[in-house]
């Protein structure tokens, strides 16, 4: 039974809305507003994944564009040279659920595992480091693999010359350096995107709930008090890291997928992780639903203020002048938007 409730039900959960969205309101809406949810569907898993690390260890990581541009190229390059030796083009395979599709959810786990890895090289390191220098170093990480991927060979080899390139100019990969990555089979729709969107979401909500979880809370509130009573802050530490990374990794993978992305290395800078932390602190450090909701506002509110996109970073900045003023705890807090309804009294038994 506790199988059940934690991993077959979330999965099933999943798989319903997945097709509700994908059959029901995908083709009703068009592909514009389509490829809205598919954003925020990514921006969702991004801010939760997050919220691992800076909600629920209280550390301060501003390198998840790092791990998510990590995990895009890995799932890009997978299924683009794997599309070229398999079927010699990148056009897509197979129609919903066809052996595309599942090419993109082993891409998208194998980008995962690669990010998770360089969440855990990161954190390990990162251990000592708190507050600021911590945020420096994460900083760093993300800057620093906007750098590589800029050096990378700008040649993108095709079906006829891959079979004829030396292993020498296929490693490191060549992604597309400056120029970007293009041409990577479309196969991301709304179904896999809130599929891994439930799944995310419902790992989140039970590490929350568990002992490791609140073990986790007890790092953020007091982390000197935390490792006295028993808790392996180190080791927690890590573990956050590790999975907020996977999960970016994963969300990278999606978006590289999605029809009309494009690539570019400076996916893994400043600017993108500094929206993923508004999300986070908008939502409520270490809320869940928090994060969603702050996800969902703060992808569609840019598409309703086009004419205003020069003075994106401005708003921002504003806004969260205003939520530190205000609101500082964000909307929701530490609690869940479920814990705000008003609850019936229970009945007592005589």
């Amino acid at each position: 039974m506790t199988l059940l409730r934690g991993l077959l039900l979330p999965l099933l959960l999943a798989a319903a809305l997945g097709s509700l969205l994908h059959f029901g309101v995908g083709p009703r809406v068009g592909a514009y507003p389509a490829r809205i949810m598919m954003d925020v569907g990514v921006a969702i898993i991004l801010a939760v994944s997050l919220t691992i690390v800076n909600g629920y260890t209280g550390q301060f990581s501003m390198g998840h564009a790092g791990f998510m541009a990590l995990g895009a190229y890995a799932a890009g390059t997978i299924t683009y040279y794997g599309s070229l030796l398999a079927w010699g083009d990148c056009a897509k395979q197979g129609g919903f659920l066809g052996v595309g599709e599942w090419m993109l959810v082993a891409a998208c786990l194998a980008a995962g595992l690669v990010a998770a890895g360089a969440g855990w090289l990161v954190g390990l390191p990162s251990l000592r480091l708190r507050g600021d220098y911590l945020a420096i170093v994460t900083l760093g990480f993300g800057e620093i693999l906007r750098v590589l991927l800029q050096q990378t060979n700008p040649q993108i080899f095709a079906a006829d010359s891959l079979h004829e390139a030396t292993w020498r100019q296929l490693l490191p990969p060549p992604v597309g350096g400056a120029q970007g990555f293009a041409d990577i089979p479309k196969y991301a729709n709304l179904f896999w995107i809130y599929v891994f969107v439930a799944v995310t979401v419902a790992f989140a909500y039970r590490l929350k709930q568990s002992s490791t979880g609140r073990a986790m809370l007890a790092i953020r509130e007091d982390e000197v008090a935390a490792q006295a009573m028993g808790v392996n802050v180190t080791r927690l530490k890590v573990r956050a890291f590790v999975a907020a990374a996977f999960f970016a990794g994963v969300a990278g993978g999606l978006y590289a997928h999605q029809s009309g992305a494009i690539l570019r290395p400076v996916d893994a800078g400043f600017l993108r992780s500094f929206d993923i932390i508004i999300m986070v602190v908008l939502g409520g450090m270490g809320s869940i639903s928090g994060a969603i909701v702050a996800a969902i506002i703060l992808t569609v509110l840019p598409q309703a203020l086009l004419n205003l996109a020069q003075y994106r970073m401005v708003l921002y900045a504003l806004a969260l002048v205003l939520l530190m003023i205000f609101r500082p705890q964000g909307l929701f807090g530490v609690k869940e938007i479920w814990d705000l309804w008003p609850r019936r009294a229970r009945r007592t038994k005589p």
